[in-house]
């Protein structure tokens, strides 16, 4: 063949086989080598027999596996959260490996709108969002807490910190106040949703460990894969700490695992398996005074007592999905869960819990005459078993029996949201819930020959409405109005070993909101919502000066509840980055009988966390870190004893790294600064110094070593 020519060229695994040449067109084979083979006929016009081809390089680009179904990826849950008319975020767990990751306030530091402290340098701690739960430093309430979609309160509305493991999280789902109806919540706070890996986004192995201050350590193991159908995850880690304060040693393990088979391409189900067992000592509250002259001392009740707080927690649960063609969605979940809780308080409380209940929710996304729509319907039955004993605390013992109750709780809830789309920038909300919840205690000690036996049934529905637009694609702005309700729980029903319980009244509240997110240049992203909320009945527990004891629980009759949610993240400089989280929480009596106008007491008016950050592209960072509380807060409804200002400085550097090493180094208020981390609450304390403060940790200094594969 005189004349001919043969060129070939290989990129990405691209190889020519064949060419011709002449005027004609000539077919050419292309051989596709790597993760896809393929074959594609190409067809090209030779110019002239003494002339060399040139081709077009072709780029084949293997798809990637198939994510779970009964788990959104991290940006399809980053996307689904520009549906929700109101506050809420996603954390991405890679934000907080960077340095210890041990509590939910080292997780939830940074998210807009949460206020988190540690009792006691451990899980153990104040969270709130909107004034939810002001007053309860232990054993949350006025927050849904989630796991992987099912709910981990109990049945009456509390849940433990102790159950949450931050480094056994990929990502965590934080939707404050009403915006949390698609799960089924009416509380002021909303819902906080921890997800755990999968096997097709975990790693295949990892393993971390964390030490540091005041006898810290942290040991977690972890591995992830995909075989076939089967995908799998489980993790198994081991906290324990002196801590700062006496009395205060903590030690945990916890394990969390999941596999989730997929029967058909349409159809999926997985099995989730949690077991925590837990062991707190309670250090409990000490004076300003003391706080300023030593805050490792331990108060003298709570040593007294031995009080503790341990917890054996084993958790089973399912989530199935059904997916019914690219528009519809049938979701089921259920779980049941056993907690033994020995607490040493200022009375010994020996309680076993059952739990379980079943999620049913259908999604819609069909469009309505051409308009693009968005339909929810989910029902959510659960109930709760406690028996709860009581006993006289005898140096952490169980001394003689004072009480044994028998209590029930149930709740029923049916809720339903759509968000239709009037124009493809604005799209309009509206929802509604029914909640129908028991109480029901029967007493089966009588102590002094009363029968404390009572029920009540709390129901109501709740409505919502809002709107987004979508000023382009990066950013929106949104507002709505909601209603919340919120049954107390029964550590808010009996008041003491021996008194009748008080049957509250359920507290509710109509909130408004208006807000924006988004990303301006790929320079700035920011997350800020203004919210007012007027509550009635508000959930006000009343505590024994003396012993920092829980006496019952009242309801104020009107309260306001407003302020301003910051989260704001900008690039000053190049690889030079500013985090930084701001809330302002004005929290006040509405012409009450007894405190006026007076600010509700256990959370400061401002709050502010920055983070300034130098990030190196091959993962290096370095910074500097300052936690702010600028004014004082009152620790009593009566405003006559208050807990000081404080600002924190830290520092931390390291290397993160997706795969291989990664390490960090990290420093904790580097000025020893004496401060109260958080407070108890109480009515009046007419302005006397009494034992309500919680201080935070010294200066301390951690590390930690992570390998992942």
């Amino acid at each position: 063949m005189k004349g001919r020519k043969i060129k070939q060229k290989q990129k990405w695994g691209l190889g020519v086989e064949k060419i011709g040449y002449g005027k004609s067109l000539m077919p050419l084979t292309v051989a596709v080598t790597g993760v896809l083979a393929a074959v594609a006929p190409i067809w090209v016009q030779a110019q002239s027999t003494d002339e060399s081809i040139q081709l077009k390089t072709i780029q084949v680009i293997a798809p990637e596996i198939e994510p779970a179904i009964t788990v959104q990826s991290l940006p399809e849950a980053k996307r689904a959260m520009r549906r929700v008319p109101g506050g809420a975020n996603v954390v991405d767990s890679e934000t907080y490996a960077t340095g210890r990751a041990s509590t939910v306030q080292d997780a939830l530091g940074y998210s807009p709108g949460v206020f988190v402290q540690s009792r006691a340098g451990a899980e153990e701690s104040r969270l709130s969002i909107r004034g939810s739960g002001i007053q309860r430093t232990f054993h949350l309430r006025g927050i849904k807490i989630l796991q992987d979609g099912s709910r981990l309160n109990l049945a009456d509305g509390g849940a433990d910190f102790q159950a949450i493991e931050p480094l056994a999280t990929r990502y965590i789902e934080v939707f404050r106040g009403g915006n949390a109806l698609q799960y089924g919540s009416t509380m002021l706070g909303g819902a906080i949703n921890f997800v755990t890996p999968t096997g097709y986004d975990a790693e295949r192995f990892r393993a971390r460990g964390e030490a540091g201050s005041f006898g810290y350590n942290r040991l977690m193991a972890s591995s992830g894969g995909v075989h076939g159908s089967l995908d799998y995850f489980a993790s198994v880690s081991r906290y324990s700490q002196d801590s700062f304060r006496d009395w205060a040693a903590t030690d945990n393990w916890r394990m969390f695992s999941n596999a989730g088979y997929r029967i058909t391409p349409d159809l999926e189900t997985r099995f989730y398996l949690t077991y925590v067992k837990s062991d707190s000592q309670l250090p409990g509250n000490l004076t300003k005074a003391q706080l300023k002259s030593d805050p490792r001392q331990a108060n003298a009740f709570s040593l007294f007592g031995r009080q503790k707080r341990d917890i054996d927690l084993i958790r089973v649960a399912n989530r199935t999905v059904l997916k019914l063609g690219n528009s519809q969605q049938l979701e089921f979940s259920g779980f049941y869960s056993h907690k033994n809780l020995w607490h040493p308080i200022y009375q010994v409380l020996s309680q076993p819990t059952n739990d379980y209940g079943v999620g049913l929710r259908y999604i819609n996304e069909m469009p309505i005459a051409s308009y693009r729509n968005r339909f929810v319907l989910g029902f959510e039955p659960s109930w709760g078993n406690v028996m709860d004993n009581r006993f006289k605390n005898d140096g952490g013992n169980a001394g003689a029996r004072t009480a044994k109750f028998d209590q029930h709780a149930s709740s029923y809830v049916v809720y339903g949201e759509n968000q239709f789309y009037l124009l493809p920038e604005l799209s309009l909300i509206a929802g509604a819930q029914y909640t129908y919840t028991t109480r029901k205690q029967k007493d089966l000690f009588m102590a002094g020959g009363v029968d404390q036996s009572k029920s009540k049934n709390y129901q109501r529905f709740t409505p919502k409405a809002g709107l987004i637009y979508e000023l382009n694609p990066d950013v929106q702005f949104f507002s709505n109005v909601s209603t919340s309700f919120e049954p107390p729980s029964f550590a808010e029903l009996t008041s003491g070993p021996v008194q009748a319980p008080t049957f509250a009244k359920a507290q509710r509240a109509i909130t408004f909101e208006v807000g924006s997110r988004g990303r301006l240049f790929n320079m700035a992203e920011w997350d800020v919502a203004l919210y007012r909320a007027h509550v009635r009945n508000e959930l006000l527990a009343l505590v024994d000066p003396a012993t920092s004891s829980p006496i019952g629980t009242a309801n104020a009759d009107k309260t306001v509840h407003q302020g301003i949610e910051l989260g704001l993240d900008v690039e000053l400089a190049k690889m030079l980055y500013l985090r930084q989280m701001y809330m302002f929480s004005d929290f006040k009596f509405d012409k009450d009988a007894v405190f006026g106008n007076n600010q509700l007491a256990g959370i400061p008016r401002h709050f502010y966390k920055a983070e300034l950050t130098y990030r190196h592209a091959d993962g290096y960072y370095i910074g500097p870190n300052v936690e702010w509380s600028p004014q004082k807060y009152y620790v009593d409804h009566a405003n006559t004893l208050s807990a000081d200002s404080y600002a924190l400085l830290g520092f931390k550097i390291g290397k993160r790294s997706k795969s291989g090493f990664s390490w960090f180094a990290e420093a904790r208020n580097l000025t020893d600064r004496k401060y109260a981390a958080t407070t108890g609450v109480v009515e009046n304390a007419r302005g006397i110094d009494q034992a309500q403060f919680l201080p935070g940790d010294g200066r301390s200094f951690f590390a930690g070593l992570e390998y992942r594969m």
